[in-house]
């Protein structure tokens, strides 16, 4: 079986790539985060969250690879295999390890899809926990937008309802007025700023979970 250390570099020249182009913008995103740095805090520990996981997801195909090749040489060499089974071979250990005991490992059409199925089930598992925090980065994302726009429109009600333009001195309530949206477009900083990053992590972490979606399914048509 194959080693999924080619999904591994792509990740890593991605990651790279996207690295190298956040030092050359580095000043621009760092005053669109600061614009809201509770919800754009939030939204870069989850890309952070997701990228570990989707690493860790690929890492992971190698326990599972080398033991089956370890159980194989085991079997064609007439020695028992000892160890351990990782996460996904669990279910099929026991199975094999019996066949193996006895001396055959004949599997029947049934008991391979009963094996086939548990590993099946693990791997889904892992890949609707890439999905929830892909969708849970456009979800922050548009909180944060929701949010700032809500400020906004609160804000421009109070400056427009302040707005004396009824007295002489129009300059002073252009004044006020230019003062007064300060706030508005404060808010306007936070909605777009959560938008910025809340898209741009979904970007970056469903190109990992694709990656790592296309390692599992190589290890499932392999085994």
């Amino acid at each position: 079986m194959s080693t999924p250390t080619p999904f591994l570099i792509r990740m890593g020249i991605f990651l790279i790539i996207i690295a190298i182009g956040v030092f050359l913008i580095y000043p621009t995103l760092m005053d669109a985060f600061l614009a809201n740095a509770v919800i754009n805090g939030v939204i870069l520990g989850v890309l952070v969250i997701g990228i570990v996981h989707a690493f860790r997801t690929v890492a992971g195909l190698f326990a599972e690879t080398n033991w089956i090749q370890r159980f194989r040489l085991s079997f064609e060499n007439g020695y028992q295999h000892t160890e351990a089974a990782p996460r996904l071979m669990a279910s099929a250990a026991t199975l094999l390890t019996k066949r193996s005991e006895r001396g055959q490992l004949h599997i029947s059409a049934g008991g391979m899809q009963t094996i086939l199925d548990g590993v099946g089930a693990r791997l889904d598992e892992s890949r609707e926990t890439g999905r929830y925090m892909v969708g849970l980065l456009v979800f922050l994302g548009l909180l944060g937008t929701f949010w700032g726009l809500l400020d906004t429109v609160q804000t421009v009600g109070g400056v427009i309802s302040s707005l004396d333009l009824a007295s002489d001195n129009v300059a002073g309530a252009f004044e006020n007025l230019k003062q007064g949206l300060q706030t508005p477009l404060s808010g306007m900083g936070t909605a777009f700023s959560s938008s910025l990053f809340g898209l741009a992590g979904s970007l970056i972490l469903g190109f990992l979970a694709l990656q790592a979606g296309q390692a599992q399914n190589r290890f499932y048509n392999e085994l």
